[in-house]
């Protein structure tokens, strides 16, 4: 061992390397502790101070925006957020429920921040501790507040899809549906926030050239509403939404789906001897007319000899003025000889000028092909586009349609012309009631009608289910005593529950107790519907209610995924066509055992597809 000398001549030992590493290492114990303490004592410090004040406020009045969120508002849009969790009509995917939230938490978040400013005009205010204290107590409990609700909402949606025949299994993202929700909640908020912004900037500068305070406010609230206005309506509505959906609906319409051949057959439009062009007939009109049912397809299913089908399809380029149309119609409907068939039927199109496959051809297999059908394309744009844009022109151009064919038909001898009837499905059923001037007039001049997911607006339809018997409800309503009309979801038995005589002409409406393009409605917004009423439809969960804005926006997107359930429940129908025309227009010794076969085959010819059809 080394030795030193002191001061004193006395030796000591020299101090080792390993003594100096544990003097070093003490040191840097007692720093690193040192510093855990400081930023625990950080920690703490800060912590006591979020506790104090959980929110930030702007330093002074002169900054034009408040930067931390109104906690009435944010307590308003969690509640509104919980509610659109609630079930609707249809079962609906995890990301529509997220978008649906977020737009719900918006309008209960305005609603919020409405009466938060009210009320800061009230000379009380509560002491900040209360404010403090309501912050943390929301930010702690809002966590386990949202996961209790999106747990509940997806025990409530299984509920539904359990009585709509889907299956139990059901993938819910509550993270993103909560993050999805956010987002569009964020979203909402910085446009109004910007909306606000720009009032604001705009009054100063009113009241900086001169203007008094009170009509510089007044000014600047006028324009920025002028401008709100004219920037949501003519700029994104008009000039953006609806032109894209223009371009891309003419560019639709030009093109030919799969599959679909020019046919050679004189018995229907499109082919070389038709008045109306193979390419004037839109992508609708030649799916129509190029899938018609052959003979040998008919005589397959009905084991005797079978006639062509009549297929007379005017498209919306063949014509400029819709009386010129349903002329050409008629012109081609001579051509054909349809006048001369067992039935002929006038079709209404949706907004494409879809038609259902499934209800043409369950009235030719039922005939034996001894059928003609007739319809004219009034726009190319889809329904919902069709409805903004042009909602009128579906009834006009289709009222010019039955008005020349009846006038034709009923120059004919009675006892030799065909039945006369009349169909649609989804805003095809409002072009048709368009056409007529209320039920009498569909009962004289026609010999019945299939009216399929009728929309809320139908004239006819809401006439109807305004003045239905006492005691029906209105998603099953009976119109006197069901004399003419009867409603059905499930035909074989809802078809027959009057007890009274069901005469001819028969009108029959398909409608879903859990269709949503049957009950959308703009009233939804401020008023509690009758379908919501005890008793429920036989596939609505009793866990549905009605709430003001909340319940409109969760119809709005139930279209939208009307087609995710099967037949009968949403907007899809199936084969229920089958049973309407075996009681209006059956063929002689049509029996029910067919009725069932016939069903069976057109389920397979035409299995469900997502998307909306027109």
């Amino acid at each position: 061992m080394q030795h030193t000398t002191g001061d004193n001549g006395d030796e000591r030992p020299a101090p080792s390397p390993a003594d100096g590493a544990e003097h070093r290492g003490g040191a840097g114990t007692a720093r690193a502790g040192a510093l855990a303490r400081g930023a625990a004592r950080r920690t703490r410090d800060l912590a006591l101070a979020y506790a104090r004040k959980p929110y930030w406020d702007r330093p002074s009045s002169e900054w034009l925006m408040r930067r931390w969120p109104d906690l009435t508002a944010c307590l308003v849009a969690t509640f509104f957020f919980w509610l659109s969790l609630t079930p609707s009509l249809v079962p609906r995917p995890w990301y529509y429920q997220g978008a649906i939230g977020g737009i719900t938490a918006a309008i209960g978040y305005g609603l919020g921040s409405t009466a938060s400013a009210l009320y800061r005009l009230l000379p009380w205010q509560p002491p900040p501790r209360y404010r403090a204290r309501a912050w943390l107590a929301y930010e702690l409990l809002l966590p386990f507040a949202v996961a209790i609700m999106l747990g509940r909402s997806a025990d409530m949606q299984r509920e539904l899809r359990r009585l709509q025949e889907l299956p139990p299994t059901l993938t819910w993202h509550s993270l993103m549906i909560a993050l999805i929700s956010l987002g569009v909640l964020v979203l909402f908020v910085a446009v109004a926030r910007a909306i606000r912004l720009l009032t604001r900037l705009i009054t100063r500068w009113l009241n900086h050239i001169g203007l008094p305070w009170p009509a510089a406010v007044a000014l600047g609230l006028a324009a920025t509403s002028v401008i709100v206005v004219y920037g949501t309506r003519d700029v994104v509505w008009d000039r953006g939404v609806l032109t894209i959906a223009d371009r891309l609906s003419a560019a639709k319409d030009r093109s030919t789906d799969d599959g679909v051949m020019r046919p050679y057959s004189p018995m229907v439009s499109g082919s070389p001897d038709s008045l109306v062009p193979w390419e004037d007939l839109g992508n609708k009109g030649r799916t129509f007319t190029g899938t018609v049912l052959s003979t040998e397809e008919i005589s397959e299913f009905t084991g005797k000899p079978a006639l062509a089908p009549i297929r007379v399809y005017v498209g919306r380029a063949a014509y400029d003025e819709y009386a010129d149309g349903a002329e050409l119609a008629v012109r081609e409907l001579e051509r054909t000889g349809a006048f001369d068939r067992d039935v002929l039927a006038i079709a209404g199109t949706t907004g494409t000028g879809w038609i259902n496959p499934t209800t043409v051809e369950a009235l030719e297999f039922m005939h034996g092909g001894d059928t003609a059908v007739v319809t004219m394309q009034y726009s190319y744009l889809p329904s919902w586009a069709s409805f903004v844009v042009d909602r009128e022109e579906a009834g006009k151009a289709t009222r010019e349609l039955v008005d020349a064919v009846w006038e034709h038909w009923s120059r004919l001898p009675e006892d030799d012309r065909p039945k006369l009837v009349v169909f649609g499905e989804s805003l095809a059923v409002t072009a048709i009631e368009d056409a007529f001037d209320g039920l009498d007039d569909l009962l004289a001049r026609t010999d019945g009608a299939l009216l399929v997911g009728p929309p809320d607006f139908a004239p006819i339809h809401r006439e109807l289910t305004d003045h239905r018997d006492p005691g029906s409800p209105v998603w099953r309503p009976v119109y006197d005593g069901g004399r003419h009309v009867r409603f059905a979801q499930f035909p074989e038995r809802d078809l027959l529950l009057e007890p009274g005589p069901w005469e001819e002409p028969r009108v029959i409406y398909l409608q879903n107790a859990s269709d949503p393009v049957v009950w959308w409605s703009p009233d939804l917004l401020f008023q509690r519907p009758e379908w919501m009423n005890e008793p429920l439809g036989p596939d609505v969960t009793s866990q549905i209610d009605w709430f003001p804005f909340v319940t409109f926006w969760q119809t709005t997107v139930d279209m939208a995924v009307s087609y995710g359930s099967p037949a009968p429940h949403g907007h899809r129908y199936g084969s229920n066509p089958v049973d309407g025309w075996a009681y209006i227009a059956p063929s002689e010794g049509w029996s029910q055992p067919q009725t069932d076969a016939l069903s069976v085959l057109l389920e397979e010819r035409h299995p469900p597809q997502h998307g909306w059809a027109g």
